[in-house]
């Protein structure tokens, strides 16, 4: 329902002058924290030492979402509303800054910001200043769940934060650059998995100012009319609210979101008090089209300003060396009246605090926006349960992922209303598919009869599919954010699709775990990667790629794990342990296709909690200096570790060997820079410290070097793992061009152990037979011999 409105309005006389004068507050402080380092309520004449001498921040934004803020508020009063804000535009946070410290909570949460001259101007200095505030949304600023430093996930993350929060309402604002991004295209279709009965719901805010940094914006120079037809055709209902006229854009905004809000009530309503299952409505949003940089300067030396992109930054760029830049400064600052707004104490006047909500219902004060603080643990089953019998190791194969699968699909079961699985329609293809036991996919368009048979969707699934990696990970992060669980499995090729959205979030745990103090720790982010490297055989050189793991490495470990399972048991130990982790990302590598399973459940779980450690049935250097280390961290690895050291007992008896196993690759860092690493005593009573140590790695060798260049035995750790060689391969040919295999590692064996020079030359031969032999089978057959295939520990002498 398009809607547009007229200056009756809805806001009385004295409403309409109080809601104005609290929006000229909030944009007083929007702008002095870009400018003023003193004189903070203009009490005497701007003079160039109240002027910062570096200028920071963006103002362009930040009335428009003002004004949304203020007319939020006014609704939250009146229906008792309870209101998340997230802050799409770039660097918009002098906005969220201010209507946070009008409220009352930012200073609550930070006393030395209090709400007096002295706070204020404190507040002022610490904007944009090196070691304090950002100019974005950081985890510093109250009510904020979203970081904001990169655009395109405003709108996943309001979604996320909905689900299965009913009486939520996420107001999200959008920048029309922002509006520009992939991501955000793909999120509007968010609106297709929301359920009015047990979700909450989201208000989209498309705030169309018309410019980014240099360039005007896509979205506010179509043509209205194709405007409304993409909003449409994205399943919503637009209420527009255009123009630059203060007082008449207070009246249509209140009355477009007093209809918004009447008409999200209608929609759940309706829902909740049917049997039926609910159909996909049309959910309410706002158009708001408002001049960049409105109520600033209208132009500067000559060049236009306001309405244009020369609003973005800092309109008035040169105040300190230019007179006339500083008294159009001077005149735009003293235009809010801040006289008229704040009392002697540099406090906001009574008559406008009143305009803000109390307690909780202010937004900045939502306890959502601290998710940890509403937090409940997962009612998790038992793991050991779901464990595979292992009479003898290396004997028997299953599929981690498919064992794991058990498992969740009963943790599924135990948390029907903070739990889901998110995932790029690949829930089946990592045989996953065991959990639609519990739950069925979220699906709230049109449902056909044949979808019964095997398509798995239902109104009311909490497995989350799109083919849209960038909306599932902003679901997840806006779920989790919000106090909430969850697990994300990928092929690993194309979780990279993620990369940027991953650091983004890295950086937002970082800061609010080891710096912001009152923020709660929440659930953590797990990633299930399956469909492993070693296993796209079939697909081919393009889903080759486990450089994921790399990118992790990268951000601080006090906030990122990764771990590399060997086995069914090894997984279920360790999706047990991140399910219940706070302020973590967890990076699981586990393939799906089956594997030798390696250690009972209990063994397992020794194993997992430890992190890395030897493998006793596998060696045979007991009481003894082995003659070398063979070290494999990652499921394929492992096997061909395996299977190397069979053939290098039952060929070279004499040889002494120990087996290590990492499941926690930041064991491999020195515990004295790294908090998860072993100390150097520790790593060198596994690793030895003269003996060469062949480390069979999942990803990419240089990784492993990376994590452990500070050892002590680094310059005898040979590393063999992915090196960009692939094509459509059978699974032991791509192993073999790659240097993974048995062969290629008992060759290096060969090489690396002194005393084998020259005395092993004849198994050295066959090995490299081996090699030929096989890879001429791959070739004429398109498979694997069986004795690759079936490969199984054999019995040998002890």
């Amino acid at each position: 329902m398009s809607s547009e409105y007229g200056t009756a309005g809805v806001l009385a006389p004295e409403e309409l002058r109080t809601t104005n004068a609290y929006w000229r507050a909030c944009n007083y402080l929007s702008a002095g924290m870009l400018y003023l380092r003193a004189n903070p309520l203009l009490r005497e004449p701007l003079k160039a030492e109240h002027i910062k001498r570096r200028l920071l921040g963006h103002w362009g934004s930040d009335p428009g979402q003002s004004l949304a803020w203020v007319h939020l508020n006014r609704v939250i009063r009146k229906y008792d509303l309870n209101v998340l804000y997230i802050s799409g535009p770039g660097h918009g946070a002098p906005a969220t800054l201010s209507n946070s410290y009008l409220e009352g909570y930012y200073s609550e949460i930070y006393p030395d910001r209090s709400r007096d001259e002295a706070g204020m101007l404190r507040l002022f200095q610490m904007f944009s200043f090196p070691g304090q505030l950002g100019s974005h949304c950081t985890p510093e600023t109250p009510g904020s769940i979203h970081v904001g430093g990169e655009l395109g996930y405003s709108l996943s993350h309001g979604f996320g934060a909905a689900f299965d929060n009913p009486e939520l309402i996420v107001a999200v604002m959008i920048g029309d650059g922002e509006a520009e991004t992939g991501p955000l295209a793909a999120s509007w279709h968010s609106n297709k998995f929301l359920n009015p009965v047990r979700d909450g719901a989201v208000l989209p805010i498309l705030h169309l100012n018309g410019y980014k940094i240099a360039n005007p914006t896509i979205l506010a120079r179509i043509p209205r009319e194709q405007l409304e037809s993409l909003i449409r055709g994205y399943g919503y209902s637009p209420y527009f609210v255009e123009g630059d006229q203060p007082e008449a854009m207070h009246q249509t905004m209140a009355e477009a979101m007093e209809q918004s809000i009447l008409e999200i009530r209608r929609i759940q309503g309706t829902a909740r008090s049917s049997t039926a299952a609910p159909e996909l409505p049309s959910w309410p949003m706002i158009v708001l089209r408002s001049p960049k940089g409105w109520t600033g300067p209208k132009e500067m030396h000559g060049h236009k300003v306001e309405n244009f992109w020369r609003a973005h930054q800092i309109p008035v760029p040169d105040p300190v060396t230019d007179k006339t830049s500083l008294a159009i400064l001077e005149s735009w600052l003293r235009s809010y009246k801040p006289e008229e707004l704040f009392d002697e104490n540099g406090t906001l006047v009574p008559e406008l605090q009143k305009m803000a909500p109390a307690g909780g219902r202010r937004i900045s004060a939502n306890p959502h926006a601290n998710g940890g603080a509403l937090t409940r643990p997962l009612d998790l089953p038992a793991f050991g349960e779901y464990g595979i019998r292992v009479e003898s190791p290396a004997v028997h194969y299953e599929s981690p992922t498919a064992t794991l699968a058990t498992f969740l699909r009963d943790v599924m079961k135990r948390n029907m209303h903070s739990f889901r699985v998110f995932g790029p329609d690949e829930t089946a293809s990592n045989k996953l598919d065991a959990i639609y036991l519990a739950s069925k996919k979220t699906w709230m368009e049109s449902i056909k009869p044949e979808d019964i048979d095997g398509t798995e969707i239902a109104r009311d699934g909490r497995v989350m599919e799109m083919l849209s990696e960038h909306t599932l990970e902003g679901w997840f992060e806006g779920y989790v954010l919000t106090g909430r669980h969850g697990l994300f499995n990928t092929y690993e090729a194309f979780i990279h699709i993620i990369d940027s959205m991953f650091n983004q979030h890295a950086k937002w745990l970082e800061k609010s775990k080891n710096e912001v103090r009152w923020r709660a720790p929440i659930p953590s982010l797990n990633f299930l990667i399956s469909s492993l490297v070693w296993r796209q055989d079939h697909n081919g050189f393009s889903h080759q790629d486990p450089g994921f793991l790399d990118i992790v490495t990268n951000k601080s470990p006090t906030v990122t794990r990764i771990y590399l399972p060997p086995d069914a048991n090894c997984l279920l130990s360790v999706a047990d342990q991140c399910l219940r982790s706070r302020d973590y990302i967890n990076v699981i590598v586990a393939d799906k296709q089956a594997h030798l399973v390696y250690l009972d459940i209990d063994a397992a779980v020794r194993h997992c909690t430890k992190g890395i450690g030897i493998w006793d049935w596998a060696s045979n250097d007991q009481g003894s200096e082995p003659d070398v280390v063979m070290a494999c961290a990652g499921d394929v690895p492992t096997m061909e570790a395996v299977a190397a050291v069979a053939i290098l007992r039952e060929k070279l008896p004499q040889l002494k060997i120990r087996f290590l196993n990492v499941v926690d690759l930041y064991k491999l860092m020195p515990n004295t820079e790294y908090p998860h690493g072993l100390t150097d005593r520790e790593f060198d009573s596994l690793f030895t410290t003269n003996t060469p140590v062949i480390f069979n790695f999942h990803g990419y060798p240089a990784l492993v070097h990376k994590l452990t260049y500070k050892r002590s035995n680094h310059d005898n750790l040979h590393v063999h793992g992915y090196r960009e060689k692939g094509n459509i391969d059978t699974p032991f040919e791509i192993a073999i061009i790659n240097g993974i295999d048995r062969f290629n590692l008992c060759i290096d064996v060969i090489n690396r152990v002194p005393k084998l020079q020259g005395s092993a030359a004849h198994v050295n031969e066959w090995l490299r037979d081996q090699i030929r032999d096989h890879l001429e089978y791959a070739y004429a057959e398109g498979i694997d011999k069986p004795e690759i295939s079936n490969w199984i520990w054999p019995a040998l002498p002890q």
